[in-house]
């Protein structure tokens, strides 16, 4: 039988999550021509997990129930009468939008509109340990991680990496310059995005031992956003040639930080607005981005195409992703949206999902 978690309304995850492990293992015969059954093996979870189980999250309603996440790796175990790019036995790990793919391709780039039919929330997620996608909500995995990080690439990497590169013409290099805020897993992905390619990256965070492990993984410097909480946009400036600015910022914060990444970015660089987990705070006016003459992003994951030159990447530069200090299984799923929620871990929060049986 298989084991799954999911959302029956939308009350908060403490409310709203429900274990199930007594669901039906479908069969192969059962397969539509599109799709593939999928045992799963890891999955982690990002911030829209709280968002889309709270009654005033930004992400809107679902149709319960709902399995929730999208990020997941796994094991194809049988494969519908169409399917020709994968089969039986392949490692794959999940793309977030495969109704966009559908649709539009796999060039296609998620926008606010898309995000209500992603994975985990207007179909089926990850948080189980067998699952039927549609083969458009599949990419090979990168034959050179394990399940764990495997796992962290759909949603979290695949944003980083089109924040990073996927602007064509507008990639960044080895003179370039990047500033990434805290220990999230974008920020912590842009991070070890950045340094691959021999890019100058420098990180906020509020502690020494965190600065420490943002240095161990590649950052040239960090700044402590705690001890100058309204000019540390500007003291990370002074560290770039010149003070010059930053090439690229990758703002994770929102309103709570966009007048701090305005300050730091150079005149034409960029700013990616890749998230909201800051504290409120007043909306920044778009027309303040006139007085730093500088270009604004906003970045919602990333296609399918752009995850498989991800996981190209990843193989050929040998990446590790940086995981959290506490890993749990699919059973406490909960507790791993409370480490979420109160901000204790570092970089992606991950799920095993073992099989005993096998």
């Amino acid at each position: 039988m298989a084991r799954q978690w999911v959302l029956k309304s939308q009350e908060g995850f403490e409310k709203s999550l429900e274990y199930q492990d007594d669901i039906p293992i479908p069969l192969a015969s059962e397969l539509r021509s599109n799709e593939i059954l999928v045992k799963l093996h890891a999955a982690s979870v990002n911030y829209r997990e709280l968002e889309i189980a709270s009654p005033v999250g930004v992400n809107g309603p679902i149709e319960t129930p709902v399995v929730p996440a999208c990020d997941g790796a796994g094991i194809v175990e049988a494969v519908g009468s169409s399917v020709h790019i994968f089969r039986a036995g392949d490692r794959v790990v999940t793309h977030v939008a495969p109704k966009l793919v559908e649709s539009s391709g796999d060039e296609a780039q998620c926008t606010i509109s898309d995000v209500a039919l992603c994975l985990g929330q207007g179909t089926d997620g990850t948080l189980r340990s067998h699952g039927v996608f549609s083969e458009a909500a599949l990419v090979h995995a990168p034959e050179s991680l394990g399940w764990l990080a495997a796992s962290t690439l759909t949603c979290t990497w695949t944003t980083a990496w089109n924040a990073l590169f996927g602007k064509k013409g507008s990639e960044i290099g080895p003179d370039s310059w990047i500033l990434v805020q805290g220990t999230g897993g974008v920020s912590v992905a842009s991070l070890q995005l950045a340094v691959a390619v021999g890019a100058t990256v420098v990180a906020t965070t509020s502690t020494e031992e965190r600065a420490s492990r943002l240095r161990s993984l590649g950052a040239a410097h960090t700044v402590n956003y705690r001890s100058n909480p309204e000019k540390w946009g500007a003291e990370a400036r002074k560290l770039t040639p010149n003070g010059r600015g930053f090439d690229i910022v990758v703002d994770i914060g929102g309103n709570q930080t966009l007048t701090q990444s305005l300050a730091a970015v150079r005149a034409e660089g960029t700013v990616m607005v890749l998230g909201g987990v800051g504290e409120s705070a007043e909306p920044v006016p778009l027309f303040s981005v006139l007085f730093h003459t500088c270009v604004v992003r906003g970045v919602l994951a990333g296609s399918r195409a752009q995850l498989r030159e991800l996981v190209q990447f990843i193989d050929e530069k040998g990446i590790k992703p940086a995981l959290d200090d506490v890993v749990f299984e699919l059973k406490e799923s909960k507790d791993a949206y409370r480490r979420l929620k109160e901000k204790k871990h570092f970089s992606k929060v991950v799920i095993r999902i073992d099989h005993p049986e096998a």
